[in-house]
């Protein structure tokens, strides 16, 4: 038999996706790309917001297809689209086979089983509790080869007024800490020279599981790991940015400068409501710890806009923030109302139109600073991560400094590359910044 997998959404369904290609290749079954050519699709969905369960829907769709144009038979449906609307997505859509839920990954290879022998169900509870134990030699990377994710924890309990991920994804449980440097060496032994580390909230590691919190710890450890050249985290929240914590990313070497914070709003008033545990004075304060204590950082955040009770005032609150902070890159989201969160049942919802324009707003401020930013790093000399050759241009080589994550921040044109893989680490002096990227050449 051969299985394709589709997987949506964020890095931690991600690293779902390639635990479960591990159990799969486990059976014997081989694992193609082409879903024309596979006799059984896995789709792993996103049900976040409105955008993200459209792309699944749409997926699916597309994937189901294949039973008639292929040599598709089975069609799965996992993650938090299947938790959210199992029986909905079973009832309505005949192509899907068994709809299975976020704690049930581990249980591929029987829910295949059951498949293959006829039965069509939904499975959202696993046989076994989660035990995260896979290692990362189970684990088929589908990442580039000098990357991977580290998922430190499943779940969140901070309970956002806006985000149904609590109630998709469960609370919020670390993963042992010597299993995450048991994987993490594992990784680094296959080749992974950039680690990202990801949970829904990493700041949160080890609270629940050891009584304190343990991301200083663990990326000290990490920082250790021979052959390893960056570790990148992401999803830091601002309310466990521990004195600790920073101290780690001021002086461990391979802690890349780059924190990623998402903040969501600037307004005292809609931060109580969106159920954040920061004040604008707290996240402020914060701010300028990490820029006096961690020189040359990068910062990268969220923000949504139209949120429930959401005046001119508080939009205009925010736009001053941004103005003031001068982040290096942000996100910005109009809010989406979620069925089954607190905030869908808030009164005064913004009108579409407002949330349209507030959006378009506040990314065209973004894309000055950050134009600005970029065009004040020229003449500098960065280190860049070469990630493949421009298309249209193959003497152009691309690839990322410290300053940029994966799939959501922009990447460095390189000049004169030469010869250089993907995968190597050059010196790049940037020439010119632009909105999004920057231009250099190597040294």
């Amino acid at each position: 038999m051969k299985l394709g997998l589709v997987s949506l959404g964020c890095p931690k369904n991600l690293v779902d996706s390639e635990t479960m290609l591990g159990l799969i290749h486990e059976q014997q079954i081989t694992i193609t790309n082409d879903p024309a050519d596979a006799d059984l699709i896995i789709v792993n969905t996103c049900g976040f917001i409105e955008s993200a369960k459209e792309e699944s829907i749409n997926t699916i769709l597309q994937m189901g297809a294949y039973k008639n144009t292929g040599s598709c038979k089975y069609l799965i449906i996992t993650g938090c689209l299947g938790q959210r609307y199992a029986e909905e997505l079973l009832d309505n859509i005949p192509e899907a086979d068994a709809v299975i839920g976020t704690e049930c990954y581990e249980d591929i290879a029987y829910v295949i089983q059951r498949v293959v022998q006829g039965e069509r169900f939904i499975m959202l509870e696993s046989r076994k509790k989660p035990e995260m134990a896979l290692t990362a030699a189970l684990r088929i990377l589908t990442t580039p080869d000098y990357m991977a994710y580290l998922k430190i924890a499943e779940g969140c309990d901070n309970c956002c007024s806006y985000c149904i991920i609590p109630k998709l994804r469960g609370p919020y449980v670390s993963r042992p800490f010597e299993q995450l440097l048991s994987e993490a060496e594992a990784l680094v032994a296959k080749g992974v020279k950039e680690l990202i580390v990801v949970a829904q909230d990493t700041t949160r590691y080890g609270e629940d599981l050891y009584g304190k919190l343990r991301l200083p710890e663990l990326l000290s450890e990490l920082n250790k790991l021979e052959g390893l050249k960056w570790i990148r985290v992401m999803y830091c929240y601002p309310n466990n940015f521990t004195d600790d914590l920073i101290e780690a990313f001021a002086n461990l070497e391979k802690v890349c400068k780059y924190v990623d914070l998402p903040l969501q709003h600037a307004s005292d008033r809609l931060l109580g409501s969106m159920n954040r545990y920061d004040t604008k004075a707290e996240v402020e304060s914060l701010l300028n710890k990490l820029r006096k204590r961690v020189p040359g950082i990068t910062i990268r955040t969220t923000f949504i806009v139209g949120f429930p009770g959401e005046t001119e005032a508080d939009f205009q609150e925010l736009k001053a923030f941004v103005k003031a902070q001068r982040f290096d890159n942000a996100g910005v989201f109009a809010y989406s109302q979620e069925e089954g969160t607190v905030a869908a049942t808030l009164p005064e919802q913004v009108a579409e139109q407002v949330k349209e324009e507030r959006f378009h707003e506040l990314m065209a401020l973004q894309a000055q600073i950050s134009e600005e930013l970029h065009q004040e790093m020229e003449e500098q000399i960065l280190e860049v991560l070469v990630e493949g050759r421009d298309e249209e241009n193959p003497e152009l080589a691309f690839g990322r400094s410290y300053r940029e994550a994966p799939d959501i921040d922009g990447s460095i044109f390189i000049e004169n590359a030469g010869a250089v893989q993907a995968g190597a680490f050059i010196k790049v002096k940037i020439l010119q910044g632009f909105t999004y990227e920057m231009v250099g050449e190597r040294i």
